[in-house]
């Protein structure tokens, strides 16, 4: 298996590597750390996170429409729309005045390969507690960690994609969720360490009884990747 989404990427092309390291130095070394089988995750944590995230509810979905949006201080970098029939695979991305399609397969046109890696990139922030069932990390779970930007007392699981297939193989994202299982923040790390960045996830609405986090925001609030005009059918 592949890893289904492309995490970040243009994201972090936008902001020029503006990072915000995470620091986990408070965590106390006797944490309760779990790592689990990719079996085990479709009926353990990983399938827990993502049923608390409306998966269940998102199997009837017939489209979702959202656009995508990065600002950087007072400037906004970036607007993306997008129309997703889930049934059909057709992606329809509008960007100013240029309207795009594609069908999403296991053989992407390479006129159509760009599309398709801001459609993951996107989608992936949008729907990225899925990707716990939908793809093939490995998750390594530990109890009672300090968030990055909060100082909370969560926990954490970590989400290691392998460094065979998809468009950014070995990146890693440690994800910080209180007992009901939603996401408040995460940790974004590129394949070498290279690179990492700690956002938000806040302003959770619910759309067809699925919540999505409509903003993500960097510690100091430089950053701020937010959603915009969300229907879901």
């Amino acid at each position: 298996m592949k890893k289904t989404f492309l995490p970040l990427l243009l994201a972090l092309s936008i902001i020029s590597c503006k990072n915000s390291e995470s620091d986990n130095s408070e965590a106390e070394m006797t944490s309760e750390t779990t790592e689990v089988s990719a079996f085990e995750k479709k009926d353990g944590i990983g399938n827990t996170i993502a049923m608390a995230n409306g998966l269940d509810k998102f199997k009837d979905a017939t489209e979702v429409e959202f656009t995508f949006n990065v600002k950087v201080n007072d400037t906004v970098r970036s607007s993306r729309h997008w129309k997703w029939n889930t049934k059909t695979s057709e992606i329809s991305l509008t960007e100013g005045d240029i309207t795009q399609s594609y069908t999403k397969n296991d053989s992407i046109p390479e006129d159509k390969v760009s599309i398709d890696q801001k459609f993951i990139n996107d989608s992936y922030w949008l729907l990225f507690p899925y990707q716990l069932v939908w793809s093939d990390a490995k998750l390594t779970e530990e109890k009672e960690v300090a968030a990055p930007i909060s100082g909370d007392t969560l926990t954490k699981l970590e989400v290691a994609y392998s460094a065979d297939g998809g468009y950014t193989p070995g990146d890693t994202y440690d994800i910080y969720y209180g007992d009901d299982h939603m996401i408040e923040e995460w940790v974004y790390k590129a394949a070498g360490g290279d690179r990492q960045m700690a956002t938000t996830w806040e302003d959770y609405e619910e759309f067809m009884g699925i919540p999505i986090a409509k903003m993500h925001k960097s510690e100091d609030g430089s950053f701020q990747l937010y959603f915009t005009d969300i229907v879901i059918k």
